[in-house]
């Protein structure tokens, strides 16, 4: 196969590894390029989007993961590509600036190293032959050795490996040929080991994923893990990845529709993206956040003794409690009522529901 007949095969397979499906724009959905399936857009964090050369590496795996259409028993077109063509290919859309950087992730082709090994090897190409000295995302495969990820974290702009389910219990459910502790655990703490502040590779980042709803675990459960995660290991972000029904083994609970709450897999996955914001952007704890609503909405019904916040003397931590109000209307409040004294909400363009939703748990004196 051509390289690219290669990725046609390889980027619709990457689908199964995509997160936020479920945000409120069309920009937050799984969505790809026009060009290909394997260009997709991303946020940036100062605001826009970019795009990025986004597939596997192979879908030939050597692993049971209960939950994946890829698993090894299942009759699925199986390809590779090597790093060569892999280079070549990102390079090619790299020069005509159709692409920004490169997410590369993988099945497991034999062993965890061999994959791994397959994987540097495009990091390396690039940063060594082709001289780009951009942004890199590499997937590190469950089991590598420590020498395996210390390389890719020296070559990588980013790092992540699937951390799929808050605890050992969960994860024995979906697969036979993996061990939590050892191919997960362990990776997860030295990639935070070798990122963190004052070591060599700082400016790398990590980042991780749930799945969610293939096995039995309970939002508060993976809330306890992200708050972990966050708070122990400084990783960047958490991601989610609804578990889609029909994908995996009969066996797993994910298959007997098991939900934590009785929502549809998206809105699930939406929730939990919800309660990650609050943890990260808001200085909610992990036991504040319930899930059965919008978990801010639902932390201000649980204490009406914190309203009405007053909008004129109420400091950014009390402003971000109101719900309807976000960073940036935050910001706008602080600087309209350094000039003045603010009568009314008019001046902070809120408009239907949601300014009336605002009205009900502010003042302005």
């Amino acid at each position: 196969m051509e390289p690219i007949d290669k990725l046609k095969v390889l980027s619709e397979d990457s689908q199964y590894d995509m997160a936020c499906a479920c945000g409120t724009g069309n920009d937050d959905r799984r969505t790809r390029g026009t060009e290909g399936k394997w260009l997709y857009p991303v946020s940036l964090p100062q605001g826009g989007y970019s795009v990025l050369l986004k597939t596997l590496l192979s879908n030939a795996c050597s692993k049971d993961c209960k939950y994946c259409p890829l698993r090894s028993e299942t009759n699925v077109k199986r390809c590779t590509l090597n790093p060569e063509e892999v280079a070549r290919v990102f390079m090619e859309y790299y020069s005509r600036k159709i692409v920004f950087g490169l997410f590369l992730s993988s099945a497991v082709i034999h062993t965890p190293d061999h994959t791994m090994d397959k994987i540097n090897s495009v990091a390396a190409l690039l940063r060594r032959k082709y001289g780009f000295r951009g942004y890199i995302h590499l997937k590190v495969i469950p089991g590598a050795s420590d020498a395996a990820i210390a390389e890719s974290i020296s070559l990588a702009s980013a790092v992540s490996l699937n951390i799929e389910t808050p605890g050992k219990k969960h994860f024995d459910l979906l697969s036979n040929r993996k061990d939590y502790m050892k191919d997960i655990i362990h990776p997860l703490k030295l990639m935070s080991r070798l990122t963190s502040r004052g070591m060599r590779h700082s400016r790398v980042k990590c980042t991780t994923q749930f799945i969610v709803g293939a096995s039995n675990e309970k939002d508060g459960e993976i809330i306890k893990y992200m708050t972990g995660l966050y708070d122990r290991l400084k990783f960047q972000r958490v991601y989610f990845s609804a578990y889609q029904q029909g994908l995996g083994s009969p066996e797993i609970p994910g298959e007997k529709r098991f939900l934590s709450v009785p929502e549809q897999p998206f809105m699930r996955e939406h929730r939990l993206y919800q309660a990650d914001f609050l943890l990260r952007k808001y200085g909610f704890s992990g036991k504040e956040i319930p899930l059965d609503k919008d978990p801010k909405e639902a932390w201000a019904e649980e204490h009406p003794e914190f309203y009405p916040v007053r909008i004129n003397r109420a400091d950014r931590e009390e402003l971000l409690r109101v719900p309807g109000i976000g960073h940036v209307t935050v910001e706008r409040i602080l600087k309209s009522r350094s000039e003045i004294n603010m009568g009314s909400l008019d001046k902070l363009g809120l408009k239907g529901k949601r300014l009336e939703k605002v009205r009900g748990y502010v003042v302005c004196e």
